[in-house]
């Protein structure tokens, strides 16, 4: 048996965030055995906790979705922290570093429990996928500026209004057929409202099914990336809160600072603990 938590990430109330699971013994694990229980999970993410290679890490994390093995991924990286401190295998001591198959990742504590993580280095192109193209997928709607941005997954990501974020309908047959997930992980959308809020929404090939991610850390990570390299930084705060998940029955609140690398942040309820037959 190995010690387990599922956590729900940003959000201070249990329901309204993204779950991740967490298998925080995953020493002696085969590949297998983890995307066998990532896969039975059935959540987004679940992470398996191993020790550091590097004395700079204070743990390692294996991150897998359902139907394979991801570099890096923003809540499974908070859950996993949030975790660890509240199950005592991390001192909580404000400062973490993680290592995952995208590198060192850093994690710091702030106030209300907010747990941030540092984005990788952001590697930004033009889209490869025709404008109109992504319009028809998208019902109509044409993003403006389009970007593949990698954050570790690489989003295309683009910009509309408030009304035309919430109003998208996407065929689903149509999206499956145009977002290679070797290309980009898939469409990333944002809007900001009067009050200077940013509003997302992500959505990607879950398995063969056009899935809308909850809430996405690296998502609104892409969404920071994109506001600098479009010169929009103005029109939000220097530090400003994002809000997904309304369209899946949740409230995500994401903490984000822009720049040169970019901070993605939250509260996280660690909801489940116990253990688990891997």
């Amino acid at each position: 048996m190995r010690r387990f938590a599922q956590v729900d990430v940003f959000t201070a109330q249990a329901g309204l965030g993204n779950p991740v699971a967490v298998v925080i013994d995953g020493s002696g694990l085969t590949d297998d055995e983890m995307a066998r229980f990532a896969n039975w999970t059935n959540l987004s993410e679940t992470t398996f906790v191993l020790p550091a290679t590097t004395p700079e890490a204070d743990y390692r994390v294996r991150i897998f979705t359902p139907a394979e093995e991801l570099p890096m991924a923003g809540h499974p990286t908070l859950g996993t922290c949030r975790a660890l401190i509240d199950t005592g295998v991390i001192p909580d001591r404000g400062h973490w570093v993680q290592e995952t198959a995208a590198g060192l990742i850093e994690i710091r504590a702030g106030e209300g429990g907010v747990l941030s993580f540092r984005a990788p280095t952001a590697v930004v192109s033009e889209s490869p996928i025709e404008p109109a193209a992504v319009a028809r997928v998208l019902g109509g709607t044409e993003p403006a500026d389009l970007l593949l941005i990698e954050v570790g997954p690489r989003w295309l990501t683009g910009r509309v209004d408030l009304a035309g974020l919430d109003a998208l309908r996407i065929d689903p047959v149509d999206f499956l057929a145009t977002i290679d997930p070797k290309l980009a992980v898939g469409i990333n959308l944002y809007a900001v409202d009067a009050e200077r809020q940013v509003h997302v929404r992500s959505f990607f090939d879950g398995g063969g099914v056009l899935t809308e991610d909850p809430v996405c850390g690296s998502g609104n990570a892409a969404v920071a990336v994109h506001l600098t390299r479009t010169g929009r930084t103005g029109d939000v705060p220097a530090t400003y809160q994002a809000r997904q998940g309304s369209h899946r029955g949740r409230d995500g609140r994401i903490q984000v600072t822009p720049g040169e690398r970019v901070w993605v942040g939250g509260q996280a309820v660690t909801v489940i603990t116990g253990t688990v037959a891997v």
